[in-house]
């Protein structure tokens, strides 16, 4: 048996793993190590192999960003960051038709700057959001749509830890990754509001209008969301201008953030062990899935099916875009059984080398900075992509009384927004790496 067919049998065997419901860093973990088995003849060869692949892949300073943005999420949520945000927003954007749903798009890409965290902002701003949207008449479709959407915001915008996962798999500087990441996060807040404001006009008893707010009160809570934009100031504009590392950034942003909830009254002591725990629980659950997915990779690396892959689709002579775009479908497909993580944890090791062979016109590193944040939209829209998208799920635990199907119908026209933004960031690069092409 040839090195490839065994990791296609592997790879199998894993998706039946995940499917039934066994833990995707066990199914990887799992099936690396019997396939390195297999493949090498002995057990001792990868046992002995385990020791120097937990020290090497936990050893890195590079994964030392993600308890410490996680923990910045942790703090923002229990200082009650996204509550501010959510008033501050309606109150300039409620008073127009439909214009409560705006503000929970602009409160998700605001809460998102400070947590990272597609399912964390789904969940924060859903509790703070849907309630109010219910509330003021919106259709269980619509309110329950734009959470789910709004939601995915967390991982596109900086500081995103999908995106300093990606960066480390694939060697690239995460500060670079993060300006990429900027105008794409931004088109899709942007799209957001856009797509509300045509399911509105197009459907004009799904959304009301709240009463106007004064300017004296608009402007009061206005100055409540200072902590959010100082914190991603700090944070984004320290890392950009060079002044820290991105994991001195991270620990900037968990100290503002907590800072903010203690002198605020929203985190005391019951929030402040909470928040560890939470990060510690994430943390050992995140590392897990790396340790998986490094285990599955190391395996492939011995079978070398990366590389003979890339070297089997180049010399099939497929146009670049056609292999980019198989690769999109594939993840969507993915996102129906898979999370976030475990899909560029599984991925990036095979397609990488692939795309990487290819010639898209463009140098070798922006080609693989476009990439990572292609990848990372796509990803973010198996999260709403019926039946099983992960955000979905997480709404629908918000409000368990408002069927599923509804959420269904009501996250469809932000599906489509999103492929039509992935198209656009398709079609012309530059309007992802402008800025990496400015700032470097």
């Amino acid at each position: 048996m040839t090195g490839l067919e065994l990791s296609i049998i592997a790879f199998a065997v894993m998706l039946i793993a995940i499917f039934l419901r066994i833990p995707i860093g066990v199914s990887m973990a799992f099936t690396g190590f019997i396939g390195t088995w297999v493949l090498l003849g002995s057990p001792n060869a990868v046992l002995s192999q385990l020791k120097s692949l937990t020290y090497d892949t936990f050893s890195s300073y590079s994964l030392s960003i993600v308890p410490l943005f996680l923990l910045m999420g942790q703090f923002a949520t229990k200082s009650g960051m996204s509550r501010d945000l959510f008033r501050s927003a309606a109150d300039w954007f409620g008073h127009y038709k439909g214009g409560m749903a705006i503000a929970a798009v602009g409160s998700c890409a605001g809460f998102g700057a400070v947590c990272g965290s597609s399912l964390a902002t789904a969940s924060t701003m859903g509790q703070v959001a849907l309630p109010e949207l219910r509330r003021y008449g919106f259709s269980d479709a619509l309110s329950t749509g734009v959470l789910a959407a709004g939601g995915t915001l967390g991982i596109l915008i900086p500081p995103s830890i999908i995106l300093v996962i990606y960066a480390i798999i694939a060697e690239q500087n995460i500060v670079k990754m993060f300006m990429a990441a900027m105008i794409p996060g931004m088109l899709a807040a942007l799209g957001y509001m856009l797509t509300v404001m045509i399911y509105v006009w197009i459907k004009p008893d799904s959304a009301t209008s709240a009463p106007r707010v004064p300017m004296k009160q608009r402007l009061g809570n206005l100055v409540k969301i200072w902590p959010v934009v100082v914190i991603f100031l700090a944070v984004i504009g320290g890392i950009y201008a060079g002044i820290f590392t991105p994991t001195e950034g991270a620990a900037v942003g968990a100290i503002g953030a907590g800072l903010y909830g203690v002198l605020s009254g929203g985190l005391d002591r019951r929030g402040f062990l909470d928040s560890i725990l939470a990060t510690a629980s994430s943390t050992g659950m995140i590392f897990f899935i790396v340790f998986g997915a490094q285990l599955f990779n190391s395996f492939l690396a011995f079978t070398q099916t990366p590389q003979g892959l890339a070297t089997w689709v180049g010399a099939q002579g497929y146009a670049p875009m056609l292999v980019l775009l198989a690769m999109l479908a594939l993840y969507l497909v993915f996102g129906c059984v898979m999370d976030s993580l475990s899909m560029i944890l599984l991925t990036i090791p095979i397609f990488f080398p692939i795309i990487m062979s290819l010639d898209f016109g463009m140098p070798p590193e922006e080609v693989a900075i476009w990439f990572g944040i292609i990848a990372l939209i796509v990803v973010e829209v198996g999260l709403i992509t019926p039946p099983v998208g992960m955000n979905l799920f997480i709404i629908h635990s918000i409000a368990p009384e408002i069927r599923i199907t509804q959420t269904y119908r009501g996250v469809a026209p932000f599906v489509l927004s999103d492929i039509i933004r992935v198209g656009i960031l398709i079609g012309f690069p530059s309007i992802t790496l402008w800025l990496v092409r400015v700032m470097f």
